[in-house]
């Protein structure tokens, strides 16, 4: 069995920034690609990040500059930094995992099998 765990949302003004971590466990391959979702109230859920089994990276327009998405050596973390947050950011943020490797990292939530619990972000203007 699969476990993806999320951590470090939390509230903050405008402007400032936070750092999402997504603890992976169980059988696993960390190479496979690894997406960051968000879904605020009403909204359909989006893709923010993404990154293939080789570190190509995609970004969904809106976070494009201010949003990092890595992992860490042994791929067992993914980590999501977020900077110059805006209201606009306020949801509970998701990762997800794809149970095969890729080239691209789709945002596309029914590419992704596991999903984490979540953690909500709030930004404040």
């Amino acid at each position: 069995q699969v476990l993806l765990v999320e951590s470090g949302g939390g509230s903050v003004q405008a402007g400032g920034s936070l750092r999402l971590s997504c603890a992976v466990s169980g059988y696993f391959d960390t190479r496979n690609c690894m997406t960051w979702f968000r879904q605020s109230p009403g909204k359909e859920r989006e893709g923010v990040a993404g990154i293939a089994s080789d570190g190509t990276t995609n970004y969904a327009d809106s976070v494009r500059g201010r949003f990092t998405i890595t992992k860490d050596n042994a791929g067992n973390t993914l980590y999501l930094q977020m900077n110059s947050l805006e209201p606009a950011d306020t949801a509970v943020y998701y990762c997800a995992a794809d149970p095969n490797r890729c080239n691209w990292p789709q945002l596309i939530p029914s590419r992704y099998v596991y999903w984490g619990q979540g953690t909500q972000v709030t930004v404040s203007s």
